[in-house]
């Protein structure tokens, strides 16, 4: 039922069913029977622990667990729906995954307060009788457990220096992590093609790059995970140009069912092409992949352009390019790194001399349409045959224009109608200059290409090149990053303000709920136990800290102070109504809450199995967040619950010790002295 209301808020907030609405359901689904199972379980242990019926069970646990229903839901939105709003290409990212946990969640908690109870009066039977089998052995093992972890928690407390000092180093080891982690905008995926640009020296023919083009198609049909291979000779990717000596290769891959064996993924196809390619003495060969969101950038890896702005020659900026690849072709964490702009390219100038072409009566627009249609092309129609439709082109064949000389077989038709060769003139000369003049941020710019090495970060190798741009860039210069990179150098500062957004907004919810400033405190303490279980997690499988992972990690901010709230609201209901103190309160808190946290935590982290074992399209994507959301729930839920009841009970003594009672103590108080004095009168009417 959530997610069915979730999916009709998607369709009319306009959203569609994308990689990043999945990756919120599935998280969704976790979530979602939360609310749920605490419903359920706390009837269930109030029909055996008090001998109550099914619907007077129903009616105490909805007295018990509607608060902390509420606050879970309550804080889960203050989590999500702050990103929402975030700019850029980031927030446009998180809008998709937080609405929709957003919208779930909400659905999820209607229904845990209306229908749960409801289902749970109807299907919930009393039980007559001792369990045997299976589930008295493990009702056994979970009061073992139980026992257990109470007598944990209860070591922890009385040992809580000792335990605080863990805590500092918890959020010191999650620091250090934060720091030293590989970064990345979002995870390269294996898309199932793979691009091959290749190019030669300036002014090559174009025979010269069919026949390198060729030659390293064949090596990529040798390669065992190519099905096909497609050639375009003549087309630069990089710049979207038609140049004669740059060429371009589509290699599609095998289905993913057809390369589950190691070696065989795109990864390893772009590797092995690499290695087979960088003897060629002929051009250069850059296997690439397809980037990972489309539109940003033309290939994956990173695009920095190296901008002019203190003037001077276009040579002299590609001087200093050069200097910077010669640089960064030396750093081992940089692949393929190179520019398409080249600014000693040989050229042929053609000058027609136009005093030479009024003498001889030849109109200079004359000349020039000559030499266009020559030595160039010109479009002249197109006709139908065969159902198809065909282009006619004028165009000198190749041998005619092979040569300088060649201008001289060329006539152009003067006013008497006389011809004259067009080397009468046109005087030929060889230049040197680019072959394309590039700009950048309205500054005269170069972009240099390239990639990680293999086993290297994108952000590892975005901070090497960006060491070489600024150790070889001289006085004048910039440079400003284009494409991915772009988007995974601003999207730190983005993810940074989501994270604390949703701190925040999860703090201010808690205080209204409780009203209290401690006990939010309290909460909040559990969330870097999660934190440093996903980060570890993400360490040892070898995945980067990128986008996906820090959507998960706000998922874990709302999971971890789900566990405590469970914790820290029945602590609060034991100390104020029952007289409990602090310690009591919340050693007794913990015990009657483990099986619920455990039963929600453990859906939570089945239900994102799939991802953390995925394969297939998007498989680092999903690997990415459900590595870091499974590793953060798991220390959430077996570590975190030992230190909740000490932050409880330290929190909570001190506020009670430095301010005297809470608000809602002395609400509880007030409360109670009416019933009180109502007692006292009754029992002085009854004295004789």
């Amino acid at each position: 039922i959530s997610i069915l209301g979730a999916m009709v808020g998607m369709l009319l907030m306009g959203f569609s069913i994308n990689m990043l609405t999945l990756f919120g359901m599935i998280l969704a689904i976790g979530l979602v029977v939360d609310d749920a199972i605490v419903v359920v379980e706390n009837t269930e242990r109030n029909m055996i622990q008090f001998g109550l019926s099914a619907k007077a069970a129903a009616k105490r646990a909805m007295d018990e667990v509607s608060g902390p229903v509420i606050a879970v839901v309550l804080v889960l939105n203050a989590v999500f729906i702050p990103v929402a709003f975030l700019g850029g290409i980031t927030g446009a990212l998180y809008k998709q995954f937080a609405i929709t946990i957003a919208l779930s969640m909400l659905f999820s908690g209607i229904v845990a307060l209306t229908l749960s109870p409801a289902l749970a009066v109807l299907l919930i039977k009393a039980k007559h009788g001792e369990k045997k089998g299976f589930y008295k052995w493990f009702d056994d093992n979970m009061d073992r457990v139980t026992n257990r972890y109470v007598g944990g928690v209860k070591w922890v407390m009385h040992h809580w220096k000792l335990a605080m000092g863990g805590f500092v180093l918890v959020i010191l080891a999650t620091a250090w992590l934060f720091k030293v982690l590989p970064t990345a905008f979002v995870p390269a995926e294996d898309q199932g093609y793979l691009f091959v640009p290749y190019f030669l020296p300036d002014a090559a023919s174009l025979d010269r790059t069919s026949a390198l083009g060729s030659r390293v198609a064949e090596l990529a049909r040798q390669q065992p995970a190519v099905e096909n291979v497609t050639q375009v000779d003549g087309y630069s990717l990089i710049d979207s140009q038609n140049k004669t000596n740059f060429g371009l290769l589509f290699v599609s891959l095998k289905g993913y069912e057809d390369r589950q064996e190691p070696g065989m993924q795109a990864d390893d196809v772009i590797a092995a092409l690499r290695k087979e390619t960088a003897g060629f003495q002929e051009g250069l060969v850059m296997p690439l992949n397809p980037p990972s969101i489309p539109g940003l950038g033309v290939t994956a890896g990173f695009q920095i352009w190296v901008e002019q702005r203190g003037g001077g020659t276009f040579n002299d900026l590609a001087a200093v390019v050069d200097r910077i690849i010669a640089k960064a072709k030396t750093r081992p964490e940089l692949a393929g790194v190179n520019s398409t702009i080249r600014a000693n390219g040989q050229q042929l100038l053609v000058d027609v001399d136009r005093d030479k072409a009024e003498l001889l009566g030849v109109a200079v627009q004359d000349a020039y349409n000559t030499l266009q249609t020559m030595f160039g092309s010109l479009y002249v129609n197109q006709f139908p045959k065969d159902s198809r439709l065909y282009q006619v082109v004028l165009q000198a064949e190749p041998q005619y224009r092979m040569t300088p000389e060649d201008i001289g077989r060329f006539y152009v038709k003067n006013r008497d109608g006389d011809m004259v060769p067009l080397s009468a003139l046109v005087t030929p000369k060889f230049v040197v200059g680019p072959d394309l003049a590039t700009r950048f941020n309205n500054y005269p710019a170069i972009a240099i290409n390239g990639a990680p090495a293999p086993g290297v970060s994108s952000g590892v190798a975005l901070e090497a090149i960006r060491q070489v741009v600024e150790e070889e860039m001289p006085p004048g210069y910039g440079y400003d990053w284009a494409g991915e990179a772009r988007e995974q150098v601003s999207s730190g500062s983005t993810s940074a303000i989501a994270f604390m957004f949703g701190l925040i907004f999860v703090f201010l919810i808690l205080a209204a709920q409780y009203e209290s400033w401690s006990l939010p405190v309290g909460v909040m303490m559990a969330v870097p136990f999660a934190i440093l279980g996903a980060l570890i997690a993400i360490a040892l499988r070898g995945t980067d800290n990128d986008l996906y992972f820090q959507i998960g990690l706000l998922t874990l901010v709302g999971l971890a102070a789900k566990n405590a709230i469970l914790i820290v609201e029945f602590a609060v209901e034991l100390n104020r109504k029952e007289g409990m103190s602090y310690f009591d309160a919340a050693t007794e808190a913990a015990r009657l809450r483990l099986r619920p946290i455990l039963m929600t935590s453990f859906a939570f982290i089945l239900g994102l199995v799939p991802l953390a074992i995925a394969s297939g399209a998007s498989a680092n994507s999903r690997h990415s967040i459900g590595t870091g959301v499974i590793g953060g729930s798991l220390a959430a839920t077996v570590i975190a619950v030992f230190f909740i009841p000490m932050f409880y009970w330290l929190l909570s003594s001190a506020s009670q010790k430095f301010f005297g009672k809470t608000a809602l103590d002395q609400k509880e108080t007030e409360r109670q002295e009416p019933e009180t004095a109502t007692q006292a009168q009754a029992g002085k009417g009854e004295q004789p």
